[in-house]
């Protein structure tokens, strides 16, 4: 079994074979001795801007013997991650095994049943990602907004249309999986070995395109522009889906409906699947120059060809409720997220490239049932208000409200002094921002705009904008599940990924998704 040494320090531009030779010095281990080493995982650590450097970890496969003396070492142990491989069942499946939506988690549970024969059948909402891309950029150039197929609904998901980050906060060995998939769809290489991976927006729309050719080559069926409109739900047990006028019967449905899907949770609970709602956040998306971001973290370095574009995760807690980054674009762009008409929803998206001239992030506040409801779907309408609001604040014409941080510090609707851009392709309006969100989330906005201009420099700059609103972080609701996968109380429905409160971004989806069609293969026999 290989070995990964850890904390191996190199400067800026070491390329693996310096990273390799650095390790198995480290370890006072003779090139002759290996077997085979590659790079594990690279990260950049500039904490101390007079010394910026690379961190990484290596693998390297050795005689027996010397594999054993270095895994009692502190910065060495066993490479452990087992390669994915699913559990069969031996019950017949009565009907179809059905994947509603086509995000991270619907396309890697299609992927993993297809992969092992299953010809699982996929319902999803919106159009392909040629079509997807025709709708969006209609929707940004002229406003014709289509609900079906939109930055939120689609082949994809909607990460498709973000930064197409991989990191994530879980530590499961599927992650490795995941990544795997993600280079054999035609994702760089790189991912493998990143600390920080991303795949850029550019490069999902081939690779989402690549893994449903996947599916579809290996016998599973894929629907665009198909919304399942009602269950089957007899004796404690879903037995069918209705969808395109036809009523599918089923004996597995692994609802991936994504966290944007309302319609959808309004028929679930309808139906008698339990929901509960549960914590999320809202907030603005904040946007600085790309280079002011990059002297903040890297001071006179910045702008040198061997450092990254220069991205941050910045949080405060102040008693229950937090104000956090998330999302953070690099050379991105703000874009239009609505997935209803006459709302206003902003998110992030970046290329591969990063090569834009502003950085964004969402800038969000934590809100829970406490402040919005404890009925099911009262985080959804809580969300719903706030976006309504905007698109009234902001005119009616899906332009966004917009102003500066000096101006938002101080009550007022201006963009007067704005240092950057605003990059929302709908247009921007200067509104004050507590005409559409909470007196709780605008002061604790202030509060975090304060403590993390104390941490960046960029964050100082009042003439950097605010767009708002950010609503789309995470799903109001929770679709609770049992240990094996199934809603309470509802057999042969498996909840899943973001929309069923059980993932938070593109990693954590997919390996959401893998599990439930684990789960549904280890009930069903092998084809």
């Amino acid at each position: 079994m290989p070995v990964i040494i850890s904390d191996i320090i190199t400067p800026l531009g070491a390329d693996k074979d310096d990273i390799i030779s650095a390790a198995l010095s480290s370890c006072r281990i003779k090139s002759s001795d290996v077997l085979r080493a590659g790079v594990y995982k690279t990260s950049l650590d500039a904490r101390k801007r007079d010394d910026i450097h690379l961190v990484s970890s290596v693998t390297v496969e050795l005689p027996q013997d010397t594999e054993k003396r270095l895994s009692s070492l502190p910065h060495c142990r066993m490479y452990d991650i087992a390669p994915f491989v699913p559990e069969f069942g031996s019950a017949e499946p009565d009907g179809r095994i059905v994947v509603i939506g086509f995000g991270p988690a619907g396309m890697f549970a299609a992927l993993t049943l297809a992969e092992n024969g299953y010809r699982p059948l996929v319902l999803e909402r919106g159009g392909d990602i040629s079509s997807r891309v025709d709708a969006v950029n209609n929707f940004m150039t002229k406003r014709i907004f289509c609900e079906s197929t939109n930055i939120q609904f689609g082949e994809g998901g909607a990460g498709t249309f973000s930064d197409g980050k991989l990191t994530t906060r879980i530590s499961d060995p599927l992650c490795r999986h995941i990544l795997e998939k993600f280079v054999e769809a035609g994702a760089p290489a790189e991912i493998l070995t990143k600390a920080k991976p991303h795949i850029g927006t550019d490069n999902l729309r081939s690779i989402v395109r690549n893994i449903r050719e996947k599916i579809i080559a290996a016998g599973g069926e894929v629907r665009f522009n198909t919304c399942a409109d009602g269950f089957v739900i007899k004796n404690g047990r879903m037995t069918a889906v209705r969808a395109g006028g036809e009523e599918i019967k089923t004996a597995a449905v692994i609802a991936a409906i994504g966290h944007s899907a309302r319609d959808t949770f309004e028929l679930l609970l309808g139906s008698g699947v339990f929901i509960e709602p549960k914590p999320f956040s809202a907030g603005v998306r904040i946007e600085h120059r790309q280079s002011d971001v990059d002297i903040s973290l890297y001071g006179e370095h910045a702008g040198e060809k061997n450092l990254p574009k220069g991205e941050y995760q910045l949080s405060y807690r102040e008693g229950t409720r937090a104000v956090y980054t998330f999302c953070m674009c690099p050379g991105g762009y703000v874009v239009p997220a609505q997935s209803e008409r006459d709302t206003v929803v902003t998110n992030g998206m970046s290329e591969f490239s990063r090569n834009g001239s502003n950085a964004n992030s969402a800038l969000a506040v934590s809100v829970s049932p406490e402040d919005f409801g404890k009925r099911p779907l009262d985080g959804v309408e809580f969300a719903r208000n706030i976006e309504r609001k905007a698109f009234e604040a902001a005119g009616r014409s899906y332009a966004a409200p917009c102003v500066t941080v000096g101006a938002f510090l101080n009550d007022k609707a201006s963009l007067d002094g704005a240092t950057t851009e605003p990059t929302y392709s709908c247009g921007v309006t200067p509104c004050r921002f507590d005409s559409f969100l909470p007196p709780a989330v605008i002061n604790m906005l202030k509060k975090g705009l304060g403590v993390f201009s104390r941490r960046m420099r960029c964050f100082g700059d009042t003439g950097a904008v605010l767009t708002g609103p950010e609503t789309r972080t995470s799903s109001p609701v929770r679709i609770t599940r049992s240990e094996d996968m199934q809603a309470l109380g509802i057999g042969g429905m498996y909840p899943c990924g973001e929309g069923a409160g059980y993932a938070g971004g593109i990693m954590s989806a997919a390996v959401d998704g893998t599990r439930c069609a684990a789960a549904v293969m280890k009930l069903y026999r092998h084809p």
